[in-house]
């Protein structure tokens, strides 16, 4: 897709996408996918030609297959299960003027919603108390109480609203002005590319940590830091995949100190923290730059980044709520309820594309131009999921055969697993990871190179 590839300012010849089927929507979710995957790959094979690393571009490919089956569970657990999903009362529930959803998988925000219904943990209970709302107030109050819901909008109230009519007129990428910095220098190897290469992660489910898991699949060093007390079982054997994993406070002095130190060491830092919220802790862009002259950056929030909604808490499955992406999807399946699209497409997406700016600002720092930052969200990545509508059948389902899974078993902490063979392929540079999926905490918070 030329939109992907002009926002991240790739030149040349494009990734070749193979394999064949889309996943059912109203909306092209596999070829975005699919041009997310190749826009990751394009930026690795441009860098790795500018920095020497290879004699010429190196040749791209993407699987969509793969590339749709990866935007769901990687991993195959043998004989252990993955925990469920989803929270028992999280979901989408009728309103008396329309739909809501309620994302419930942090206690805190389940906490807030049932506080404000009025409601035990029981769904039943939370259904009669929700179809007492109209869904906008109760919107409203559910996020002023410090949880998270969206009120299911059409693409037409979505583009009318101040913070979707902000959304739309933003770039696909902000990239920020870089600053002076020394030239960016690692021990990339050309069967390693990123080997040598720290990379700081802040992120949460989903997309940040999708990003930062790309980015170890070519070598990158990935150290994850978490809150005391923080988890994400449902996803964490699948998006811990190659990276070290440890927890630090950032508001207990011993702990900052530490965290100072490993900002001090590393090349990029990725975090999904909302608008001014690092700032907050005392980690502004500026003075992260102070702590590490010449340190990359790539963020990204839920609603974007200039709209009222900017500070919002937000998923996928909440932005598919808010932009018309359920609406629209609800009408093309001709279903009496929500139709959000097959796969949590927005998290995904943005991760690859996050994946591919932070490969653009090292290849930027790599060539002396100072050190950028990148900035994204998952609002405006379904304003460009909307504005690729699919025609076609969409006939892949989400159900991976024997050959899709590498034939090599995974040990993880949880048990053995099989993975999902990588969706791209840069020739010379094969993905793959080189530790198994971590539980978060199990690292000291320290850099092993």
């Amino acid at each position: 897709m030329q939109d992907i590839r002009d926002a991240l300012g790739l030149s040349g010849t494009p990734a070749t996408i193979t394999g064949e089927g889309n996943l059912p929507s109203r909306y092209a979710v596999t070829d975005v996918l699919a041009a997310s995957v190749g826009a990751v790959g394009e930026a690795l094979a441009q860098l790795m030609a500018g920095t020497g690393l290879s004699a010429s571009v190196p040749a791209v490919s993407v699987d969509r297959r793969l590339a749709s089956f990866w935007s769901w569970y990687s991993l195959a657990p043998d004989g252990w299960e993955l925990p469920p999903v989803w929270d028992a009362v999280a979901g989408i529930y009728r309103t008396r003027d329309g739909w809501i959803r309620l994302h419930t998988n942090l206690p805190h925000h389940r906490d807030a919603a049932l506080g404000v219904l009025d409601a035990p943990v029981d769904r039943d209970a939370v259904a009669a108390k929700v179809a007492e709302w109209d869904k906008d107030p109760l919107e409203t109050a559910i996020v002023e109480a410090g949880g998270v819901a969206a009120a299911m909008r059409s693409r037409a109230e979505w583009r009318a609203h101040p913070n979707g009519a902000a959304v739309a007129a933003e770039p696909l990428i902000h990239w920020d002005k870089p600053h002076p910095a020394p030239k960016l220098n690692w021990e990339g190897r050309a069967d390693r590319p990123l080997a040598g290469l720290r990379v700081l992660d802040l992120t949460r489910v989903l997309a940040g940590p999708v990003s930062t898991r790309t980015l170890a699949g070519f070598g990158a060093e990935v150290l994850r830091i978490d809150p005391p007390g923080w988890d994400e079982a449902n996803v964490v054997p699948d998006i811990t995949l190659g990276k070290r994993c440890a927890k630090l406070d950032l508001k207990d002095k011993d702990d900052r100190s530490r965290f100072e130190t490993l900002v001090q060491g590393a090349d990029v830092i990725v975090h999904g923290y909302r608008p001014e919220a690092l700032a907050g802790l005392g980690y502004s862009p500026a003075a992260l730059q102070i702590l590490k002259p010449g340190l990359i950056e790539v963020t990204l929030d839920a609603y974007g980044w200039t709209g009222p909604w900017n500070t919002r808490r937000g998923f996928d499955s909440l932005v598919q709520m808010a932009c018309g992406i359920a609406d629209a999807g609800m009408g093309w399946a001709g279903a009496d309820q929500p139709t959000p699209l097959p796969v949590q497409a927005l998290d995904h997406a943005t991760g690859y594309l996050m994946a591919a700016a932070a490969l653009r600002l090292i290849h930027q720092a790599a060539a002396g131009e100072g050190a950028g930052r990148a900035r994204l969200s998952l609002a405006r990545t379904g304003e460009l999921v909307c504005s690729h509508r699919q025609e076609v059948p969409g006939t892949l389902a989400l159900k991976p055969s024997d050959a899709d899974y590498a034939e090599a078993v995974e040990q993880s902490p949880w048990g053995p697993s099989r993975r999902l063979r990588p969706s791209l392929t840069v020739a010379g540079a094969p993905m793959h990871w080189d530790r198994s999926a971590q539980v978060l905490g199990s690292s000291p918070p320290e850099w092993l190179s």
